[in-house]
């Protein structure tokens, strides 16, 4: 169902004009956007640094990683998901993905900056996309799993974010989450990306709780990288000259694939059942409704 953010009235059809008071939103860049205020700039992210990461993502072992670990955990817990939301989709890499994995599923994409939107379109040609503030999900019990990737270390609110997610799921629906950990591992790649944390080890897990979810799965991953990880944040720390916030990404072809080898045994490791206790990120499935026996 959708929800007008006029009247917050709740409703079926798939017009985004509101039956009860006639809102709709607007349009930008060809999109229904239902905060057009933001859709330019100035909501916790460099809206520029889209279209380098369309060209980095495909290759880069970090996003090939990340890709597969979410896709998987999705198909354990959620096989049968026909509904899916993905909040703050960027190009589209990893809605693609899940699109292709749950080939009989609608996938829907969102993004705050119009600009990300036409990369996600060229990538998923017939997908629902539409520009949105998290901190108001313009649906109600809509969706089977709704995916937030690297998305609420951006955002001040990130509770209130949840409880939006909360909402737009359908009873038994589940949201997906990845998020950096460690805030001893904060460098100058934090700022650039203008994240306002990287998360304790248990914080995201205590305000999942508390808006009303029950975990069902974590992991952190990024845990055999992490000493190299660390080794590259300190070194830029002793920088005196500001350093490139994407180097990390933009790697020599030899490194990227032994960084590679390196996810897939871990990923491997997670698949046997292994449960990392730290890492670079961490991967959180929590459930919607009545914990399961």
């Amino acid at each position: 169902m959708k929800r007008c953010l006029s009247c917050s009235a709740v409703y079926v059809g798939k017009s985004w004009e509101c039956p009860a008071c006639g809102h709709t939103p607007g349009i930008v860049a060809g999109f229904p956007a239902h905060a057009p205020e933001l859709a330019h700039g100035g909501a916790g992210y460099n809206p520029d640094a889209f279209a380098e990461l369309a060209d980095l993502e495909a290759n880069n072992f970090w996003f090939r990683a990340r890709n597969r670990l979410i896709i998987e955990a999705i198909r354990r817990h959620y096989p049968h998901m026909r509904r899916f939301l993905e909040i703050g989709c960027g190009t589209g890499y990893v809605l693609a993905g899940v699109a292709q994995a749950f080939s009989e599923a609608a996938v829907t994409g969102s993004e705050v900056f119009s600009v990300g939107l036409p990369f996600a379109a060229s990538r998923l040609r017939q997908t629902e996309l539409l520009q949105m503030d998290a901190r108001h999900i313009p649906y109600a019990e809509e969706f089977d799993v709704i995916g937030a990737f690297d998305v609420l270390e951006h955002i001040e609110e990130d509770e209130e974010v949840l409880y939006q997610m909360l909402q737009a799921l359908r009873p038994g629906g589940a949201i997906a989450i990845t998020v950096p950990q460690h805030p001893w591992l904060w460098s100058r790649q934090d700022e650039y990306a203008q994240h306002v944390r990287r998360y304790r080890v248990g914080e995201l897990q205590e305000k999942v709780r508390r808006a009303g979810f029950h975990i069902k799965y974590a992991t952190s991953f990024v845990t055999l990288l992490l000493p190299v990880m660390l080794a590259s944040r300190l070194a830029h720390k002793r920088m005196q000259a500001a350093c490139d916030p994407m180097s990390e990404l933009r790697l020599p072809a030899l490194l990227n694939r032994t960084f590679a080898g390196i996810m897939h045994l871990e990923r491997l490791g997670i698949q046997l059942g292994v449960r990392f206790p730290v890492g670079g990120s961490l991967l959180l499935i929590a459930g919607k409704g009545t914990r399961a026996p």
